[in-house]
């Protein structure tokens, strides 16, 4: 017998068939929320990204990116023009609505639209945005585009596995950890391990309406503070969605 015959006589299991239609590409769109709005990265942003991002005081925050830290506003703003023509990673400015200035950036990458898969990356939020219901709505927002809108099926978040930071912040969000890339990449001549975090659509509804349901009103007091955590309202929502 033929080994190729023999191959077909063997039962293997298989994945679920799937929609093959493919995800749309992302679009340098507006996406406006409550507390801030996504707006596509452009050059008359650096002036204020760069007040709210850089400086020494802020250098640490650059640890863990591909690039930076800046040392002066020209070498900002020539960085800025590259991340405005870009198409994957596709860039957007955090607009903060309590001052109306850039307060952070953030894109979606490793776009794949056959697959259905991209990628939440190059967060980057200044001091006054961190910690904020805004730089929740951020990755609201966000991710609500990629799923309701563009059609993809695994929002992927990675980061250097010494960022305990960002691991924190992504089970937070509610992406859930998936492993290491051991020795993944060289960032600033330096060894990467890589987290890999990831969402997927079947999972959107809680995570996406747990994000939503915290960021309304009524979850915060007078000063701002909030009243159930993330993760608190994510089972809540979780709860209501089993018992429907």
């Amino acid at each position: 017998m033929a080994i190729t015959s023999i191959y077909l006589t063997i039962d293997r299991p298989l994945g679920p068939l799937v929609d093959t239609t493919p995800a749309s590409r992302p679009q340098k769109v507006a996406l406006p929320g409550r507390f801030v709005t996504l707006v596509p990265v452009g050059p008359e942003h650096a002036p204020d990204l760069f007040a709210a991002t850089c400086g020494p005081a802020n250098d640490p925050f650059w640890t863990y990116m591909f690039s930076g830290p800046f040392p002066t506003l020209s070498a900002f703003q020539d960085h800025i023009v590259t991340l405005a023509t870009s198409t994957d990673p596709t860039h957007f400015t955090i607009i903060s609505h309590a001052t109306s200035k850039p307060a952070g950036l953030l894109s979606l990458m490793r776009i794949e639209p056959a697959h259905r898969v991209c990628e939440v990356g190059n967060i980057l939020y200044g001091p006054a945005l961190q910690r904020t219901p805004g730089a929740t709505e951020a990755v609201h927002l966000l991710g609500r585009y990629v799923f309701e809108e563009l059609g993809y099926r695994r929002w992927e978040w990675k980061c250097d596995a010494l960022n305990a930071p960002s691991r924190r912040a992504a089970q937070r969000f509610g992406f859930k950890p998936e492993g290491l890339f051991r020795q993944h990449l060289i960032v600033k001549g330096r060894s990467r391990d890589t987290a890999w975090f990831s969402v997927v659509d079947g999972e959107w509804a809680v995570v996406g309406g747990g994000m939503e349901e915290w960021l309304e009103e009524g979850n915060f007091d007078g000063e701002g503070r909030q009243r159930r955590g993330l993760e608190e309202v994510r089972a809540g929502v979780a709860g209501k969605l089993k018992g429907q």
